[in-house]
């Protein structure tokens, strides 16, 4: 999706115009891919924009830093005072945020370590990321044949630069292929998750979901979506998924920071229940939606707002 450029980008501490917010072409994190981000959304809200679990994303990011032995030169509570900055200097409500720890100029070569630590903080406006007609009428999905990376192999637990390599092989091969989007096996052949999200399905009133130990990054939405299927009385189970799992399945669906909730019409050619979007989908939607625009009392503290 084409990115609309705003006013400020938060570099280590300085903001900056938008088109001076660079690199240097040595960077060696643009060589090696050394590096880890967030994936954000800031919603509007009665009260103004707020970021919806902001310092959670912000934990996250640095347990992903830890993986990658990057030592941070900011805490984790300047990063979420920068984050609100970034949304307030851009006058936006309803924003995507990228948060991004990476190298900075100066060495190359495989090793990181002697490599500063940089930080940046862009925010633009940026809608579904599998588009309005996915969330509405499901998407087609199909089982890639690049698999997730293996837990020895390259982290799955961290959110780094260099590993969505496996993730854009996925989704290219799933476009060309004519499909929306590609869910990855583990390497044990296990359902992993999409090439940008975490995949459910619901079998009557449970609702299920692939175990970390299978490779799908530890979700944010993911986490709130179990949360408000509990609330919901749904029961909520993370066990271990096969292709045919999701074939057989009353519904699917993908969730993610950028996807947000999407329900998954068919995968593989096979109709995913009906064919459409399901009536348990559609409620973690529709609750999922109002929690973001901070409506629902019991998920009050998910919402983090901007100004004051």
């Amino acid at each position: 999706m084409p990115i609309t450029p705003t006013s400020k980008i938060w570099m280590s501490g300085q903001l900056v115009d938008w088109d001076d917010a660079r690199i240097h072409v040595l960077n060696p994190t643009l060589h090696y891919g050394w590096g880890v981000f967030e994936g954000i959304r800031s919603y509007a809200t009665a009260d103004g924009p707020a970021v919806f679990r902001l310092t959670d994303h912000i934990a996250r990011l640095y347990r992903s830093a830890k993986i990658y032995l990057m030592d941070v030169p900011f805490t984790q509570e300047q990063i979420v005072a920068a984050t609100k900055e970034t949304v307030a200097v851009n006058q936006l409500e309803t924003c995507y945020i990228r948060p991004l720890i990476y190298l900075g100029h100066g060495e190359m070569g495989l090793n990181p370590l002697p490599s500063p630590i940089e930080v940046s903080i862009a925010v633009w406006p940026w809608g579904s990321y599998l588009g309005e007609d996915a969330e509405q009428n499901g998407c087609r999905a199909t089982i890639s044949t690049w698999r997730r990376n293996d837990n020895n192999i390259i982290p799955p637990a961290a959110k780094a630069s260099g590993q969505y390599l496996n993730s854009s092989l996925a989704k290219v091969a799933a476009i060309k292929a004519g499909y929306d989007e590609a869910i990855l096996l583990s390497p044990n052949g296990h359902i992993a998750d999409g090439s940008g999200e975490n995949v459910f399905i619901v079998s009557g009133r449970t609702v299920i979901t692939p175990p970390l130990t299978d490779g799908p990054l530890g979700g944010i939405t993911r986490a709130s979506i179990m949360q408000i299927a509990a609330d919901a009385g749904y029961e909520v189970r993370e066990q271990h998924i096969v292709r045919t799992d999701l074939y057989l399945a009353d519904e699917a669906f993908f969730t993610g920071t950028a996807a947000e909730i999407v329900p998954i019409a068919e995968v593989d050619d096979r109709p995913v229940g009906i064919g459409k979007p399901g009536p348990v989908t559609r409620q973690l939607l529709e609750t999922f939606h109002a929690a973001t625009r901070g409506e629902v009392d019991r998920y009050k503290d998910w919402v983090e707002h901007v100004h004051g």
